[in-house]
């Protein structure tokens, strides 16, 4: 059930469609696909009109090799970078190693960029037509990126994940997330004040009953809502400030550059230096993962690991420029 940000309390259903508990498609699904599919007609454009070793013909076997490597970067970065149990984690139950448990969560987008970058010297090795430039093919990958991340962040929001710091009393646009409920004691005084409103409640566990809860108010039970929304805390929509900032902004510099053809690995080197500025100021809003918290100077891991690509980005720019390298790509 689909609301604005006026009903206050977040109600979204994350699965588009349901033909059973669990699955099996969600809007968080559905986001790659459609991100990747407007990655492929971007990719297209510039192999069409603009200066290319590649043929248009190959744009979808570069963005079939890079949105694998974008998946798997980006889960294996999450393990790496936020919760490294992922990787020794085994279970009775499918898919038996938790870092193969994609449906639960969990993805790094600086993990996704290394997948990135890794899959374009693949590409630039093995793809026909060559020899093709490593460096043109991460700015067709940067060009990309930027709507599929936009993109993705929406589909945060859906979730109710990765949501916002407190907000200010009387904050307009604040929200007020059901899912921080996982947050709380199994015997939180809270929990046992909302069991009256589940049938059998008094035989379920805490996180029972809040799993109970939240799916009574994404199926748009007034009387669930009314009971959780004094208990939650109003937040910023930080998700969708990511979404703003990384897939329109974001794009909108990298396609004003890129008008033109120009040098090799400039577009991918302002990617990563305007990215790392944008989600460095998206993180001020952002709640860092529980487990992790703030890392030095009071900075999230998140913008820690984004002004190291800043740096990246700012030294391959001056790289870019010192090179005699022809012009490439452009999409006018």
């Amino acid at each position: 059930m689909f609301t604005t940000l006026a009903a206050y309390v977040h109600d979204i259903d994350p699965y588009a469609i349901m033909l059973w508990e669990g699955g099996p498609i969600r809007w968080y699904g559905l986001s790659y696909l459609v991100g990747f599919a407007i990655g492929w007609l971007l990719i297209r454009r510039v192999l069409t009109v603009g200066r290319s070793t590649f043929k248009p013909a190959q744009a979808m076997d570069i963005v079939v090799t890079m949105a694998l490597s974008i998946v798997i970067g980006g889960r294996v970065g999450y393990a790496v970078f936020y919760d490294p149990s992922l990787l020794y984690t085994f279970t009775s139950q499918m898919p038996f190693w938790n870092l193969l448990a994609f449906n639960k969560g969990g993805m790094a987008s600086h993990g996704g960029m290394i997948g990135l970058i890794i899959s374009a010297f693949w590409i630039a090795r093995r793809a026909p037509g060559g020899p093709h430039r490593v460096s043109h093919v991460l700015d067709l990958g940067a060009f990309a990126a930027p709507i599929g991340l936009g993109i993705g962040r929406i589909a945060n929001f859906i979730n109710g994940e990765l949501y916002g710091r407190p907000s200010p009393e009387g904050f307009k646009w604040a929200v007020k997330f059901p899912q921080e409920m996982h947050e709380w004691d199994p015997n939180d005084p809270r929990i046992e004040a909302l069991r009256p409103l589940i049938p059998n409640g008094q035989s379920m566990h805490g996180y029972e009953v809040i799993d109970r809860i939240i799916a009574m108010i994404q199926n748009g039970s007034p009387m669930a809502k009314a009971a959780v929304e004094p208990l939650l805390t109003a937040r910023y929509p930080s998700q969708l400030y990511q979404a703003f900032l990384e897939g329109v902004v974001l794009f909108a510099v990298l396609a004003i550059l890129w008008w033109k053809p120009r040098r090799p690995i400039l577009i991918g080197s302002a990617f990563c230096a305007v990215y790392g500025v944008l989600r460095i100021i998206a993180e001020q809003y952002r709640l860092p993962d529980a487990h992790i918290g703030y890392d030095y100077l009071g900075l999230t891991r998140g913008q820690w690991l984004s002004v190291a690509l800043t740096l990246t980005g700012v030294v391959g720019a001056i790289i870019a420029s010192m090179r005699k390298a022809e012009p490439m790509g452009g999409w006018r």
